[in-house]
């Protein structure tokens, strides 16, 4: 039987979700809820890797066990209860045969936290981006809309040998909204390269900021060079909002 897991999780604390040999991936804390639940000692399979400190609303994941002594609708309970409060699973159902959390979701979506005042929310130190700077939106925004679309996006990832692959991908939305001091971004695609959300919102933020115009955009495409776009978002900002299949 094949079931598929929600997750929600505060990554502060870990080294994002793959397995690490240090045991602090978020996958290994609810593989070793599982191995107390279910012989055989299952294993997840992801829609996502997250960085250290990015966090998730909604990532999926699936695993397998021919042993189910319970109903489906008490799975996340009884996961939960094995698990530190940072991490909790919101929702378990049986999933088809054919079904996979990675090679299956269709849209991604990412949300990163800006807080843009002079004075951080204490409340929201470990979930958003202190930016005292008074950031400029209309230029933020035409910067955004030239993301949008089919693009190699080379120079906003980060390199890691051998893994890059195709570097183009399409991206759906690339939308900046402003509630009070908090400016939301929100990234959705098919799928992400490595640190590619990161990279994309830092250098809005520095065009934000106005150290490059919302026209460069264009040019860190076509250079393909990491060093000539913007800096890295830092990390507790970044939350995994939902994926679809």
């Amino acid at each position: 039987m094949k079931f598929k897991l929600t997750l929600a999780y505060d990554g502060s604390a870990y080294q994002g979700w793959q397995s690490q040999k240090s045991g602090r991936g978020v996958q290994d804390q609810v593989e070793a809820a599982l191995a107390r639940l279910f012989p055989g000692t299952p294993k997840l399979t992801g829609s996502s890797r997250t960085d250290a400190g990015v966090h998730a609303l909604a990532l999926v994941a699936h695993f397998e066990t021919a042993d189910l002594r319970m109903p489906v609708r008490h799975l996340p309970l009884a996961i939960n209860s094995l698990l530190p409060q940072d991490i909790r699973v919101t929702r378990a159902a049986k999933a088809p045969g054919d079904f996979h959390a990675r090679f299956g979701a269709v849209s991604k979506e990412y949300r990163y936290r800006i807080w843009n005042h002079p004075v951080m929310n204490p409340l929201l130190r470990t979930q958003a981006w202190h930016v005292p700077r008074k950031l400029d939106l209309a230029a933020m925004r035409e910067a955004a809309d030239l993301f949008t679309g089919r693009h190699d996006f080379t120079a906003f990832t980060a390199n890691r040998p051998g893994e890059l692959g195709d570097p183009v991908r399409t991206l759906d939305r690339c939308e900046i909204r402003k509630r009070g001091s908090e400016i939301t971004c929100i990234l959705q695609a098919s799928g992400f390269l490595y640190k590619m959300c990161r990279g994309i919102v830092g250098t809005l933020v520095q065009v934000g900021e106005g150290r490059f115009p919302p026209p460069a955009v264009e040019t860190m495409f076509e250079s393909r060079d990491r060093r000539e776009a913007g800096m890295n978002a830092p990390a507790p900002g970044l939350i995994l909002w939902k994926v679809d299949y």
